[in-house]
């Protein structure tokens, strides 16, 4: 079939059915939502058998719905509507969510029903987090079912499906005063539902040391840390801890990752870490520091970064997560995360897995922090972009020079740009099918890239495919599933289908891996492999040739790079559709 997704923006979940569509041999074919005079135009130009909305912010013009079936995906079970039910269900505690497909028609989230899916709803899960993984895979396979229940001709689904005996209802938007905190008075199960809830966007509202601002990212504090310093009242900000200020609450305390502050002057609203936004306010709070590698005994301590080990000795595997916020690593993360590796590397280890975040891998340089970094007296985005580009190459240098242990890749989330090349740096890399990968650069105003891709990337390819590869990879600009990325070379195993089944599935293989009979020989392999291609060309000359094609991104005449990141972190929407995804916007056949 033709099908057109109209959506406000290429989302995550867009990106997933724009995979899983293509995958099922399906002709697709993107339109961003900017007037309904440009809908018009676009299903008018690709003649689409059916036009799927993913993820809108108003309504399909009538012009279109009534000429054609027009799915909608919602986030709710049948008979729910409105703009805000993800919202809700984590806000009310629900235990048991869904996703819909319906038909637009001139009442809002109110047509027929083709398909639907219910989903448990996690325990603490942000509302951002069921919306990447929950909701995205539900959306998929509902969409995949109302597939089947389309007959050219026909007006709604056929045979409907059966619905669920209780239905929900319509619900309006939440409240700014709904979402707003009462330190005073809310325990910390409440505040970390009401940020879980306003996660992603608008966040919850509130007051920071006099500034309003929107909170983000947040975390149950244990016992042991509200014990290590003052008691404060309710809202006093106590301590820090890597991005994350520590605020008291009536019956504990949360720690609150990040925050989107309302603008002053003409300084964006940028989501930052709470420790980087407050710098000057927080610089004599304490720093709550919490060891890489927790004791037994202690309490799993929230923080960015965790390392642990499982097996025998002679069989060992460490295990690294760094689940930085919405994939983004700035500066100093990539410090820490770079000390982290080298922490790892002197353990007696066989077996090293870079396990990422539960949501995202990497998505590579920390954009909104960059974009801060202009507003910062004696700084630039320039400088700040180039900092932050050189310390996210050591993470994937201190990668590629650990050659006396197998290294693995764990993809629970998507990955983008740089986070895509710091995964191929390892040995091997293993995903679940929900995964979306966007090994490219260029989208970001034709950023050339670095993270040792021009090395990387041939070598996973092959030497016969490695132009071609790069070509398909870095021109064309599109997502790939994992098991796409896995035909490609670019991720050597497809372990799961989605990221709890994962973790356990994951864990079996790394310790089977570190137990294997010829790992001596694998790893003496490696080692040859990595001395050789020193050899012929070193990291260094790799490194020394990116690194110059990205001053001329960061510091030359074309200030594309600049103008794409500022209309990205300040979500500027769209006046076009990019043409590598508008098909019927391309000149000749559709």
């Amino acid at each position: 079939m033709r099908i057109l997704l109209l959506a406000h923006a290429f989302n995550g979940l867009t990106q997933r059915l724009f995979c899983a569509l293509r995958e099922a041999g399906h002709t697709v074919s993107v339109e961003l939502d900017i007037a309904d005079a440009v809908t018009e135009e676009a299903v008018a130009l690709f003649e689409p058998d059916l036009v799927i909305a993913p993820f809108l912010k108003r309504r399909i013009a009538e012009s279109v719905w009534s000429t054609r079936p027009c799915l909608i995906v919602h986030p709710g079970p049948p008979g729910d509507g409105g703009p805000a039910s993800l919202d809700w269900a984590v806000w009310r505690g629900e235990a048991e969510w869904g996703v819909t497909v319906l038909q637009a028609t001139g009442d809002f989230d109110a047509g027929p029903v083709w398909a639907w899916r219910a989903f448990a709803v996690r325990e603490g899960a942000s509302k951002a987090s069921l919306y990447r993984h929950e909701v995205t895979r539900c959306a998929t396979e509902s969409v995949l079912e109302a597939l089947t229940r389309f007959a050219p001709g026909t007006r709604g689904p056929v045979p409907p499906p059966s619905l669920p005996a209780t239905l929900g209802q319509w619900q309006g938007p939440m409240t700014a005063a709904m979402r707003a905190i009462d330190w005073s008075a809310d325990d910390t199960a409440t505040v970390l539902r009401k940020i879980a809830a306003a996660d992603g966007h608008p966040g919850a509202p509130d007051v920071l040391f006099g500034r309003v601002c929107r909170l983000h990212d947040a975390h149950a504090a244990s016992a042991g840390a509200l014990a290590a310093v003052p008691h404060g009242a309710p809202g006093d900000v106590i301590a820090r801890r890597g991005p994350a200020l520590l605020r008291r609450t009536r019956d504990g305390g949360v720690w609150i990752g990040h925050v989107r502050c309302q603008p002053l002057a003409d300084e964006p609203a940028l989501k930052l870490a709470a420790t980087r936004a407050f710098a000057a306010e927080t610089a004599a709070l304490p720093e709550l520091a919490v060891p890489l590698l927790r004791k037994p005994d202690e309490p799993d301590e929230w923080d960015e970064l965790h390392y642990d080990e499982l097996g025998p000795a002679g069989a060992r595997v460490g295990w690294l997560r760094f689940d930085f916020h919405n994939g983004a690593m700035s500066t100093r993360q990539c410090e820490r995360l770079r000390d982290a590796l080298r922490f790892a590397r002197a353990r007696d280890t066989q077996v090293l897995v870079l396990a990422g975040g539960s949501d995202f891998f990497s998505n590579g340089i920390h954009l909104h922090d960059i974009e801060a970094s202009a507003h910062d007296a004696g700084d630039s985005a320039a400088d700040a972009s180039m900092r932050n580009i050189v310390a996210m190459n050591d993470v994937v240098l201190e990668l590629l020079t650990l050659t006396d242990r197998l290294t693995v890749a764990l993809l629970q989330g998507n990955a983008g740009a740089g986070g895509c090349f710091l995964a191929f740096a390892a040995d091997t890399v293993w995903a679940h099918a929900g995964v979306v990968l966007n090994p490219h650069y260029k989208n970001m105003g034709n950023l050339y890239g670095s993270e040792y891709w021009t090395y990387t990337l041939p070598l996973r390819a092959g030497a016969a495919q490695a132009d071609a590869l790069t070509r398909r990879v870095m021109q064309g600009r599109l997502p790939m599933s994992a098991h796409e990325a896995r035909s490609l070379g670019l991720v050597d195993a497809v372990l799961a289908d989605d990221a709890a089944a994962l973790r356990n599935t994951a864990q079996q293989a790394a310790l089977t891996l570190a137990a294997a009979h010829d790992l001596a020989e694998r790893v003496a392999a490696k080692q040859r492999r990595r001395a050789d291609d020193e050899s012929r060309r070193p990291l260094a000359a790799w490194r020394d040739d990116e690194l110059r094609q990205m001053h001329r991104n960061f510091y030359g005449f074309d200030p594309s790079y600049h103008v794409a990141r500022h209309h990205f972190v300040t979500r500027k929407p769209r006046a076009w559709t990019p043409r590598h995804l508008a098909l019927h916007r391309r000149p000749g056949p559709r």
